[in-house]
């Protein structure tokens, strides 16, 4: 069940076009969802794809699917350590930053705005989202867009077109592992 999800809303990741995705999946019991977690990281894991769980909350998982390597580049990004640092964070490393996200989402009732550095959204995106609390932004499609407004736009229609690309082939059979692009 959880992989009309993953082709639905982690289709750029999977084609390793954006660093991550998120959806919420509901679960009917959490072995079960653990179950499924761990076979299809075995299947994604060899093609540098990660489904980690980041909340769980009556009876549904928040779902995060993220290339390694695409997050660990964007965590080096100029500004993200200092912006994070200022959220709380302490320690940059991959697993250490989705520990301190994944703590964040199970300790505050608030949705941690900086998830959207975790997606690959650009930083003067993220830091004009929470500047404005998310109002006045030029434009808004996955994110809501602060800063180079053209160049972001052109990102969504190529994320768009993906998604209904591999819907398409995943609806006619191709299973989702062969749609994974390697890293």
């Amino acid at each position: 069940m959880i992989e009309k999800f993953l082709v639905a809303h982690c289709s750029p990741t999977l084609a390793n076009l954006k660093t991550a995705n998120l959806f919420n999946f509901r679960y009917v019991s959490e072995d079960k969802l653990n179950y499924q977690i761990e076979k299809w990281n075995g299947e994604l894991n060899p093609k540098g794809v990660t489904i980690a769980v980041l909340r769980i909350k009556s009876g549904d998982a928040l779902i995060y699917v993220y290339r390694e390597g695409k997050l660990e580049a964007d965590l080096k990004r100029d500004g993200v350590e200092d912006f994070l640092t200022k959220m709380g964070y302490d320690d940059f490393t991959v697993n250490s930053a989705i520990q301190k996200l994944s703590n964040r989402f199970s300790f505050n009732d608030e949705f941690p705005h900086e998830i959207g550095l975790f997606l690959g959204y650009p930083l003067g995106d993220v830091k004009g989202f929470v500047e404005n609390k998310g109002r006045a932004s030029k434009c808004a499609g996955c994110w809501k867009v602060y800063d180079n407004e053209c160049k972001t736009v052109k990102l969504f229609e190529k994320f768009k077109k993906c998604r209904a690309i591999y819907w398409r082939l995943f609806q006619n059979g191709t299973s989702i592992t062969r749609l994974t692009v390697a890293a």
